[in-house]
């Protein structure tokens, strides 16, 4: 449990700002070294390349340990708890952070933009997810992905005006800030009440819910060494039960406390009927054949591939590359102001989500969002091929842009990380968490490190590409997402119980058949709440 001991709105308030200034870290180094690419300064330090390759691979290097990271790191990070994940992806930033700034060699860069981007693998697979269990409220669920591109785009205008190292180097090493603050305060914060719960679900110290064995004599994480089992003194819950009372501002023994953690429990115990249907082989499929009841393959593979398709849309592209893009229709003075106002166009895009996912709803937001941008993004690339030789048709292309980023920010920048953590199974978080992060970096990786040897080799038709992934965007979200908003993260297994895509259901409201569906046997379900209401916890079979 954490420290510090605020209870309630403020404390949910709190940790919401501390996910968002973890998360800045992730805007904020992708638009930091694209304020800076063309920057004299940074590229006397590096040797002044000329090659395809040392730019692109540079940058790319960040997204790459990302996505590795987000892989590797998948069988400790349900040992380590979102919190503590987060807080390693923070220390590990700092490190990156400084190596970034002291660099007077491309090797040197590297190795800092890798471990930076091991940091932001561990902190975008744990951030999201971290801040969706903590709500207590199901509108609190919302997206706290604070921009950090604009503002890192704004201090290199600031700085690139002076012509000396530090000009580059003191934007770079900014970023430490943001790390200090956030892992700093999240070692005091505690973790999300379904790890407390998830975690003695399936410690091996504990057994399933419906037996009665010793508890492991050697155990650090049982509370009792002398062979009677901790579930009979209910203590196993004691940590999830006082999260969940600190985040309600309620008593433990409080009707909504009580009732949250039935829930809870009742979802873990369908997923693990669920799971005897669970196999590898599946992954292979992508989830096509999936033959879990409440489709936990499909879910987690959603996970990879809404925030790859969303990379494939040009987020990234138009965040790492904008000053170069932007450098084909303005004199050098202006690109990084414009790329400034840019990328404030999309943080402020991201502005009306928070008022309105609610009311329009997840899967709407997606939809719409995706045609309305291939709509943008087909006008831009048509204005960009005849453009040449027309200033008016080339700043006309920029207006589009400038649209383009304002819909992309209110549609897929926030709501995919919010969307991906609600669709994955509580016992699998951690992996939905790690999928979507890795999906996210393998992307950028390919579109970043492709992009500008793509528009170097084939010119607009490049963007052709890019379309492609918004018309993937609509087909997928169409076929397979069905509305998650008004449902508390036990009820969204319910949506997925139905044989056939989940988006093509008629209506996403919850039945009791869905509910009687995910599980196997009811009296299971009975004997839950059982034990929930008496203490007891009795041998069956």
């Amino acid at each position: 449990m954490g420290l510090i001991q605020l209870r309630g709105r403020t404390l949910y308030l709190l940790m919401k700002v501390v996910c968002g200034v973890s998360f800045m870290m992730y805007g904020y180094d992708a638009g930091v070294l694209g304020g800076v690419l063309l920057h004299k300064p940074f590229l006397d330090a590096i040797g002044n390349p000329t090659d395809t390759y040392t730019i692109p691979m540079i940058v790319a290097s960040y997204d790459l340990a990302a996505f590795v990271t987000a892989i590797a790191i998948t069988p400790y990070t349900f040992r380590l708890g979102r919190r503590g994940t987060v807080i390693m992806g923070n220390i590990v930033a700092i490190i990156g952070s400084l190596l970034q700034a002291s660099s007077y060699s491309v090797a040197q860069l590297i190795v800092g933009r890798l471990c930076t981007g091991f940091a932001i693998g561990c902190i975008s697979s744990a951030v999201p997810t971290y801040l969706s269990e903590t709500g207590v409220e199901i509108g609190d669920r919302g997206p706290a992905n604070i921009s950090g591109v604009p503002l890192a785009y704004w201090i290199d205008y600031g700085f690139i005006m002076m012509d000396n190292q530090a000009s580059w180097r003191i934007p770079i090493v900014f970023q430490c800030i943001f790390a200090f603050l956030s892992g700093g305060t999240m070692y005091f914060l505690p973790d999300t009440p379904r790890w407390y719960y998830a975690r003695k679900y399936v410690s091996p110290c504990y057994p399933p819910l419906l037996a009665v064995v010793p508890a492991a004599p050697n155990c650090s994480m049982c509370s009792m060494g002398n062979g009677i089992s901790p579930i009979r003194e209910s203590s196993r819950w004691d940590e999830g039960d006082a999260a969940l009372a600190q985040l309600n501002d309620s008593e433990v023994d409080s009707e909504k406390v009580q009732n949250t953690r039935r829930e809870i429990l009742a979802a873990i115990e369908a997923e693990l009927e669920a799971n005897a249907s669970l196999n590898w082989k599946q992954f292979v499929t992508m989830g096509f054949t999936d033959h879990t009841r409440l489709k936990v393959v499909r879910r987690l593979v959603m996970c990879f591939w809404l925030p790859m398709i969303r990379e494939w849309m040009g987020s990234s592209l138009l965040a790492y590359y904008s000053s170069i893009i932007l450098a084909t229709v303005a004199r050098p003075g202006l690109v990084s102001l414009l790329s400034g106002v840019l990328n404030i166009f999309y943080a402020l895009g991201c502005v009306p989500l928070y008022f309105t996912v609610e009311r329009v709803g997840r899967r709407s937001v997606l939809l719409y969002g995706a045609i309305v941008m291939t709509v943008l993004l087909s006008i831009f690339t048509a204005l960009v091929a005849v453009g040449p030789g027309h200033p008016n048709i080339q700043w006309a292309s920029i207006g589009v842009l400038f649209l383009f980023l304002f819909v992309f920010g209110y549609s897929w920048q926030g709501c995919v990380w919010l969307y991906c953590s609600e669709i994955a199974p509580l016992e699998y978080r951690h992996i939905g968490g790690a999928f979507t992060a890795s999906g996210e970096w393998l992307m950028t990786f390919i579109t970043v490190f492709a992009g500008p040897i793509g528009f170097d080799g084939i010119g607009w038709y490049f963007w052709l590409w890019v379309i492609s992934g918004n018309v993937v965007a609509i087909i997928f979200v169409f076929l397979l997402c069905p509305e998650t908003g008004g449902k508390t993260l036990e009820q969204v297994d319910y949506l997925f119980v139905r044989p056939g895509f989940a988006g093509l259901r008629s209506n996403f409201d919850i039945t009791e058949e869905d509910v009687e569906d995910a599980f196997e046997a009811k009296p299971k379900t009975n004997a839950i709440e059982q034990r929930e209401e008496t203490g007891t916890y009795e041998k069956t079979g």
